[in-house]
């Protein structure tokens, strides 16, 4: 019923910049939030950045500064500009979006992208 299609991870160096995109499709009826998330080798997939209906952001404490999540409610999209990228930041990146939709109005779920890898290299 949602879908969402990632886009911009890649290979940089430390200190580089990437930005990822994500694109929700179906039938959204509503979106609460919309969010990175991360999942490094052998980790637990952690929070990175969040955004809710009214643009407000909230982010990790190990990207504060480093990142920023935005939004495009006419073509819900997400984006996530990373700068100043560490090698620990190397990760799959996920898109999270929470939702209702037109067949299942009030019923909110989480929906997930396929991931995109962002390597950072030393």
């Amino acid at each position: 019923q949602v879908q969402l299609v990632e886009s911009g991870g890649g290979l940089v160096q430390a200190g580089g910049s990437l930005r990822l995109s994500c694109a929700a499709s179906g039938s959204i009826f509503r979106i609460i939030h919309m969010a990175w998330y991360r999942q490094a080798p052998g980790k637990q997939r952690e929070s990175v950045a969040v955004i809710d209906s009214g643009s407000s952001t909230n982010y990790a404490d190990s990207v504060k500064g480093r990142f920023t999540i935005s939004r495009d409610n006419a073509k819900n999209t997400v984006f996530l500009q990373m700068n100043s990228l560490k090698p620990e930041d190397t990760a799959v990146y996920y898109c999270n979006v929470r939702a209702d939709t037109s067949t299942s109005r009030y019923s909110f779920a989480d929906y997930w992208g396929q991931g995109t890898q962002v390597t950072v290299s030393s």
